[in-house]
């Protein structure tokens, strides 16, 4: 039987983790070693620390973000994975990792360059399928930023809110493009965690994977014990955050299209309108960046008059300090030391 690679991903705070730690659960083997549980993610984040610096690798330089706002972020990134020694790296760590029947990868990054991975793993002889988890942006922003942003000013939560939402639309599009080709599967975090026997037994069906437990049954299962419906402990609305009408009306049609792809990822209509959803957000990211063309300009011309100032600096600092060496050097009286 050929090798079953799953990637699970979805923006960050979507019930990526808790999904991949309920897959773990039903047998699905997770390549060691994992990036440890920590104070955001106490419950563990389920992701092979390898893929993770794999990405960062890839991505880090261009720059593209695991949350970019631009429209071509998605170009951009697919450049930088379609680099022959990215594909070799990839190729030698994924080789090494197939003996087992079910391999989970979990990385919100997976989907900026998923054609290396498909065409790697198609080499490899592994089926590739993947699982993106889905959450109201509104609840991705406020559970990624809740702390972080309780002390900002309200011009400053804007424009992180703002940034963080524009992000989680620009993602969606990007993810159900790259995603297009394969058995997918598109799974509700509220779903998840209200009834994960139901969500998961429906995503199986549709990229093909198999449980270590047959989930038409109510039968006890490690998984009861892990997913904990507490953990979506808030509704947030529109209202709770600070975003312009227009990307709020784009986020909201593209959070109602994106779960018409949960019970048919193939869905016609779905698809054909978050085509012409990206369109409306492209056009909507150019008029913002003309708006914003002075201030940008001011920011850039600020940070390298900074960079003069710093170098001017340092400069003026190291020939204070030849000036004692030579100071020093001449009263010991070796004054043409530095001559040539």
């Amino acid at each position: 039987m050929k090798p079953h690679l799953l990637l699970v991903t979805g923006s960050g705070r979507s019930g990526t983790s808790s999904m991949a730690g309920a897959l773990k659960r039903l047998g699905l083997h997770v390549p060691q070693p994992e990036v440890p549980a920590d104070e955001k993610n106490p419950r563990g984040y389920y992701e092979p620390e390898w893929v993770t610096e794999f990405h960062k690798r890839v991505l880090n330089p261009v720059p593209v973000r695991t949350i970019d706002t631009r429209p071509d972020a998605g170009a951009i990134a697919a450049e930088a994975g379609s680099r022959p020694e990215v594909e070799a790296e990839l190729r030698d760590w994924l080789s090494g990792q197939l003996d087992a029947e079910q391999i989970l990868v979990k990385d919100p990054r997976a989907f900026w360059i998923l054609p290396v991975w498909t065409r790697v793993a198609a080499e490899l002889g592994a089926d590739l399928s993947t699982l993106t988890m889905l959450r109201h942006p509104t609840e991705v922003v406020r559970s990624r930023d809740s702390a972080y942003l309780t002390e900002q000013t309200p011009t400053f939560r804007r424009q992180r809110e703002t940034a963080n939402v524009a992000a989680w639309v620009n993602a969606a599009f990007e993810t159900e493009r790259s995603t297009r080709s394969l058995p997918r599967a598109f799974v509700r975090y509220a779903d998840l965690l209200a009834d994960w026997r139901t969500a998961l037994h429906r995503a199986g069906e549709q990229t093909g994977i198999r449980y270590n437990a047959d989930l038409s049954t109510r039968e006890p299962h490690d998984v009861d014990d892990f997913i904990d419906a507490g953990l979506n402990r808030s509704a947030i609305t529109w209202d709770d955050i600070a975003v312009p009408p227009q990307l709020q009306g784009i986020a909201e049609h593209t959070w109602q299209a994106m779960n018409a792809l949960v019970d048919d990822p193939s869905e016609t209509g779905a698809i054909e309108e978050l085509a012409g959803l990206e369109g409306e957000y492209g056009e909507l990211f150019d008029f913002s960046e003309a708006i914003a063309m002075d201030a940008t300009t001011a920011r850039v011309t600020a940070g390298r008059r900074d960079v003069r100032r710093k170098k001017d600096a340092q400069l003026e600092e190291l020939r204070r300090e030849l000036d004692e060496v030579k100071a020093e050097l001449a009263a010991r009286g070796k004054p043409g030391f530095f001559r040539r």
